[in-house]
């Protein structure tokens, strides 16, 4: 029985099937979209409780109105940033920038393919600052309270890395394995998933009380992440394109990550030392 269960799980990526639901067998709905769905809704419906039981000094009218704006910086983020970051033909993309969402190849419809989570940082922390201006809101406090928010969802869009075989880990010979294309690899989104997603989100909401300063719960979330990604990259599989990079071991998702850390370490200290004390619930 045992071997049964360790044999169906490391040839997983052979007998699952990545569509989800086939509509008339013209549209298909892959497990890949429905965890972002999963990921955009629990995010929502965390941050929108958090807004409802007065733990954010702001209304419900306004908290759906931020969702769209920080949701459209995402999205752009997320594609700029990839195409930044990671794309080989990166000239040609900014050359040409209606290719960056085209969804179309020779005429087929393929989708909008590779997304940067550093990126989507940076386009959310954007689509923020606009909602926030017209608002009359304090950025970095709001930022505070999205961070739990966001990282209450992270998780599942991790799972869909993992259902459509993205992101897949390095080779290995632990008996939790998984073959991608004949050969046994961590199933390293799974890893990402629990300690970017999971473990950071209890850390944020058990904190959510103790916060002293405006800007501390965004750059805890930001040390934390980093903390997180740089140590599942060990177990992540580098971008084909890229390979490793600095000292023939790092590779772009560790810098990222080291960069982010020492930003973050940075903005706490010095937000620590000119903040004054803000209470999570009287942002």
């Amino acid at each position: 029985m045992e071997n049964s269960f360790w044999n169906m799980w490391q040839t997983f990526y052979q007998w699952n099937d990545p569509v989800a639901l086939s509509i008339f067998g013209l549209f298909d709905i892959r497990w890949y979209g429905l965890m972002y769905v999963l990921a955009l809704g629990t995010g929502y419906l965390v941050g929108r409780n958090l807004v409802k039981n007065g733990q954010f000094k702001m209304t419900l009218e306004q908290y759906d109105k931020a969702f769209i704006w920080v949701e459209i910086g995402v999205i752009l983020g997320a594609r700029l940033g990839y195409v930044l970051f990671y794309d080989p033909n990166v000239t040609y993309m900014l050359t040409h920038p209606w290719q960056i969402f085209n969804p179309f190849s020779n005429g087929q419809f393929v989708g909008i393919s590779g997304l940067s989570y550093h990126g989507a940082i940076i386009g959310f922390v954007i689509g923020a600052y606009f909602f926030c201006k017209s608002e009359g809101i304090k950025l970095l406090a709001f930022l505070d309270f999205t961070t739990i928010a966001g990282s209450a969802g992270y998780g599942f869009g991790r799972l869909g890395n993992f259902m459509n075989e993205r992101l897949v880990g390095r080779q290995t010979d632990v008996d939790w394995g998984i073959y991608v294309s004949g050969v046994l690899r961590h199933p390293s989104a799974l890893y990402e998933a629990f300690l970017e997603g999971l473990v950071i989100f209890i850390i944020l909401f058990w904190f959510r009380m103790k916060k002293t300063f405006d800007g501390q719960m965004l750059t805890l979330y930001a040390m934390l992440y980093a903390t997180a990604r740089f140590i599942v990259e060990f177990y992540r599989q580098p971008d084909e394109q890229l390979g490793f990079l600095l000292l023939d071991w790092l590779t772009m998702g560790q810098i990222l990550s080291f960069v982010m850390f020492a930003l973050a370490l940075a903005a706490y200290l010095f937000f620590q030392k000119t903040q004054s004390l803000t209470p999570f619930n009287k942002a």
